[in-house]
């Protein structure tokens, strides 16, 4: 059933009524842009368009650090097309004050925290403007002043980390909850039981969303669990499981939002499995074709999360094909002078390799820095 968005934009929202059961897939908006169910009211249609545009946002950067890394010109990247509803869908219901423990291709989730472009560039380039002075593997990005905490390579490491800021918050009496993204092969890891059975037995004002992308690097999700679904790992737990459609933004959206009622009201929390995929590689070190990936990845072309929201407001009457044309030119243009200004920052000073590390140096920190600056000193003299 289809209903148009005026003022409003009606979509199944759950409320207090239970979720869906973890075996089956929660699905608002299908991949025609057609939504399944026309009773409640929750996004107006300024919201869904501001998210829509962050969604085209995240895929633009995606296209182009995929290419300027190809030229050499940034190290390292990993892209997150495909999952842009997850990230973004799920990030979108948090208030300033709640936290955000990344792994590292949510860049979504990062541009709907506010933190710049021109921050998540500085760090890709790890110049002399990057907060975390170069000193972080690309794609890698934080800020405190945004409660988005830096991710980490090593997997399932930002699941314990959130469950303790969340019980920090509990403790203080803090207004906040704690969300933590991670991949399908976290669930493997032995910082997930710990995350989710310590957050269940103490009711930790947590939401856990586990980006189920089909593929860690080239394992894929069937050789991971012998579980049905991911959701349904939180029985064991005590919590609240729910599995949605990852490449829907409405139902991502709901069903985070209730996760977000249920820990702000002391019920503890959710678990949410967003089935998605991963449509190109792991990183800019993979290459998908060597186990079979692309074969997947042509079935899920007509499931793009952003396509079926384009769909859905352009048959409102919200959007048209005009203005998607100019958004995404006006993207690319824009992302394109950002990364070529950011270019043009020095890298960090070599003398910073050096600080904070302690509150002041000591002397066998300025002796490594006096030898470090007679190499440079050497190699310049030589040129």
């Amino acid at each position: 059933m289809r209903c148009g968005i005026k003022g409003f934009l009606y979509i199944v929202w759950k409320g207090s009524n239970k979720m869906l059961e973890t075996e089956e897939l929660l699905q608002y908006l299908t991949p025609e842009g057609e939504l399944t169910y026309d009773i409640g009211g929750l996004l107006d249609d300024k919201r869904v368009l501001d998210l829509y545009k962050i969604m085209v946002k995240t895929r633009v950067i995606d296209q182009k650090m995929l290419s300027y890394q190809r030229q050499g010109r940034i190290g390292f990247y990993a892209p997150c097309t495909g999952q842009e509803a997850a990230f973004v869908g799920a990030a979108a219901v948090l208030r300033e004050q709640d936290w955000v423990f990344p792994a590292y291709r949510d860049l979504g989730a990062a541009l709907v925290r506010g933190i710049s472009v021109e921050s998540i560039i500085d760090q890709l380039l790890g110049n002399s403007a990057d907060l975390s002075k170069g000193r972080q593997i690309p794609s890698h990005f934080g800020s405190r002043s945004k409660n988005y905490v830096i991710g980490s390579s090593p997997i399932a490491t930002e699941i314990p980390q959130a469950v303790g800021a969340a019980m920090a918050a509990k403790i203080l009496g803090d207004d906040a909850v704690a969300m933590t993204f991670f991949g399908d092969g976290a669930t493997s890891e032995g910082d997930f039981h710990v995350g989710l059975n310590f957050a269940g037995v103490f009711l930790a004002p947590c939401i856990f969303v586990c980006v189920n992308n089909q593929w860690a690097i080239s394992m894929p999700v069937k050789r991971q669990t012998a579980s049905k679904t991911i959701a349904v790992k939180a029985v064991a737990y005590g919590i609240k499981g729910v599995r949605v459609d990852g490449n829907d933004l409405l139902a991502v959206y709901a069903a985070s939002k209730e996760a977000l009622e249920r820990a702000l009201s002391g019920g503890g929390p959710t678990l949410i499995e967003a089935v998605t995929f991963r449509m190109g590689p792991h990183s800019t070190s993979d290459d998908p074709k060597k186990y079979g990936h692309d074969v997947q990845a042509e079935a899920w072309r007509d499931k793009d999360p952003i396509m079926r929201v384009k769909k859905m407001l352009v048959a409102s009457g919200v959007w048209s094909e005009k203005d998607d044309e100019y958004l995404w030119q006006s993207l690319n243009e824009e992302m394109t002078n950002i990364f070529q200004e950011r270019e043009k920052i020095p890298p960090p000073r070599p003398e910073s390799l050096f600080e904070d590390v302690y509150s002041s140096r000591d002397w066998n920190l300025d002796e490594q820095l006096n030898e470090l600056l007679e190499v440079i000193g050497r190699q310049d003299d030589s040129r």
